[in-house]
């Protein structure tokens, strides 16, 4: 497993607070253990559970003492500056002093953790700390577990679990996203909105730099050979032993021989060298004497607009984007790249929250088609039944799609699963690669060629597609809908399939339903979702979506979330706590991007 962390910069920490009651002789020396107990608790908890989504466990830094003051609380304060300290927990099992034990770091995400028990005030203190946290325009997430314990329990019940670990994954989300870059390859593709790429959207809200290299940027490479010509052998190998050509669709005068088959491949393995080199580097160009090309951008996630202006010309992105997106290459299994298709970088986001958060290769596709029971049964005579029962969203694309989503990868119970690449296995990702094959690419589509991945998702993963999507006078707005994919009989799914372009691959997703608004049917799940493209990530991970959503100050406009699960700032029920949708809106407008500018 190769958990080098590719990208500049450090890993973020997550730095843990014990507060105390600051008086002497007595009240705080009866609280030492147990308060610092509760920080070691947490901190075994996060270290124990999460890991970057580069493999590397996650370190949470303890203060040094606990905190009963301004003295401790500035102390902690240095200790969290030296270790690279980008979200805090405070944790408390009583009373201490509000204003005096807060963490004021403006640019740190903050989460308060009091205590539940009837012995010592630890809820009054949560409460108070909360609101100087909102009267100094600081919003901090505040954890109160719904049981009584005893004063002497020192185990984390499973909601203060829960609400834990999901501030974490958002916060080092956020964390992750700082000071990177998306690197925009070539322009606006199509007139795809999402592809136009607002720089200030990116800084403003996600703290991270936009690059843009046009895309001559990659054939200046190819024929200046301005890439490790070792690894382009050994990936060409690697292909030609395990991608499967798949089946030819084009008009004969379309065909190309073998001769120019051969050249496509050929192309598209150094398209993938090169666009991987663009976003995090490569030593191995310095060594040839190319120093700057070795730099790379810092990119955390990228596009490629390929059509047309490339399309027209070259063989497609199509491999390029499928392999950088999946898990595993010829270099073995690493960590999953976020490349988006058609440069659609409003898609690209949502991708790289999806992977941030879960360590995950993310699928990107067309939010193709809704199909009805009805016209299923119409068109197949095959009457859908379970998960699909109330009909189904096609998700397919050109073949920018990870492997990952064939669900070949399989869980304890022989389940279908898109794991993080540390547990993937060898035989895993043969299957992967078995259950892909290439069909040369649609060249009345893309006259330059190349190839586009074509599978199908096996049925039964829990999956979260969102997305994006800007609006002019409101901002951005992120969409979440939960599901599941769905498996057809072959004959339908093949009737279906061919009803469009077969050489794609393809996920059936059947949307969570519940009775209301957007979700009260599949067929508003479609017609409600605002733009073409869906960002998929295996696992149900709405609620960590939201609560990321509410540190970037994204107004969450659809969603299908239980209240339950939601976990945003304490402060957000100050904007109306009977409609939530429209509190969240009005909290994002009134705190503003995350970095905006005084």
């Amino acid at each position: 497993m190769a958990n080098t962390y590719r990208l500049k910069g450090q890993l973020p920490k997550i730095g843990i607070r014990p507060t105390i009651d600051g008086r002497r002789e007595g009240v705080r020396e009866s609280l030492e253990d147990q308060t610092m107990s509760m920080a070691k608790a947490v901190a075994e908890l996060i270290e124990g559970t999460l890991r970057h989504p580069n493999g590397e466990k996650v370190e949470c830094v303890i203060a040094d003492t606990t905190i009963g003051g301004v003295a401790e609380a500035s102390a902690c304060e240095a200790k969290f500056e030296k270790e690279n300290v980008d979200i805090s927990i405070t944790v408390t099992p009583c009373w201490c002093y509000g204003a005096e034990t807060l963490d004021l770091n403006p640019h740190r995400l903050k989460a308060i953790w009091g205590f539940n028990g009837t012995e010592r005030p630890g809820a009054v203190y949560l409460a108070s700390a909360a609101a100087a946290h909102a009267q100094a325009g600081l919003p901090v997430f505040s954890i109160y577990g719904k049981d009584v314990q005893d004063a002497d329990d020192r185990t984390i019940p499973s909601d203060v679990e829960t609400k834990i670990l999901t501030f974490a994954k958002a916060g080092l989300t956020v964390a992750h996203m700082r000071n990177k870059s998306y690197l925009s390859i070539g322009n606006v593709s199509m007139g795809i909105a999402g592809s136009i790429v607002d720089p200030h959207f990116f800084s403003d809200y996600l703290g991270m730099r936009t690059e843009y290299v046009d895309m001559i940027e990659i054939m200046r490479r190819i024929e200046l050979e301005i890439y490790d010509k070792d690894e382009y052998e050994k990936a060409l190998a690697w292909v030609k032993a395990n991608c499967k050509e798949g089946i030819e669709i084009n008009k004969p005068h379309l065909v190309k021989d073998a001769a120019g088959k051969e050249a496509d491949w050929e192309f598209v393995v150094k398209m993938t060298l090169i666009c991987r080199d663009l976003m995090v580097g490569n030593e191995k160009l310095a060594e040839k004497g190319f120093i700057e090309e070795s730099n790379g951008h810092n990119a955390i996630a990228a596009g490629f607009q390929g059509q047309r202006q490339w399309t027209d010309y070259k063989p497609n992105g199509d491999f390029m984007e499928a392999i950088l997106n999946s898990s595993f290459d010829w270099n073995g299994t690493r960590e999953a790249f976020v490349v988006a298709t058609e440069n659609d970088a409003l898609n690209g986001v949502p991708m790289l929250f999806g992977h941030l958060l879960t360590g995950r290769s993310q699928i990107f596709s067309d939010v193709r088609t809704y199909w009805s029971p009805e016209a299923v049964e119409r068109v197949t005579g095959h009457k859908l039944e379970g998960r699909a029962a109330n009909g189904i969203i096609h998700l397919i694309n050109s073949g920018a799609t990870t492997l990952d989503a064939t669900g070949k990868q399989k869980g304890a119970n022989g389940e279908p699963v898109m794991k993080q690449f540390w547990d993937i296995t060898d035989e895993e990702v043969k299957a992967c690669l078995d259950a892909t094959t290439w069909p040369s690419a649609n060249r009345e589509y893309f006259r330059g060629g190349g190839y586009s991945s074509c599978f199908l998702s096996e049925g039964g993963m829990p999956v979260t597609m969102s997305r994006v999507s800007m609006v002019k006078g409101l901002g951005p707005i992120l969409q979440i809908a939960e599901g599941y994919t769905v498996d057809l009989p072959a004959d339908v799914h093949d009737t279906l399939n061919k009803r469009t372009d077969q050489t794609w691959p393809t996920t059936w997703f059947a949307p969570i339903l519940t009775g209301e608004g957007a979700f009260k049917d599949v067929y508003s799940v479609m017609n409600e979702w605002a733009a073409n493209h869906g960002a998929i990530s295996y696992g149900h991970i709405g609620a960590d979506l939201i609560a990321l959503a509410s540190m970037l100050r994204i107004p969450v406009a659809m969603h299908n979330v239980s209240e339950e699960r939601i976990f945003r700032p304490k402060v957000w029920s100050a904007f109306g706590t009977k409609d939530m949708e429209g509190a969240d809106f009005r909290a994002c407008k009134n705190y503003g991007p995350l970095y905006k500018k005084a």
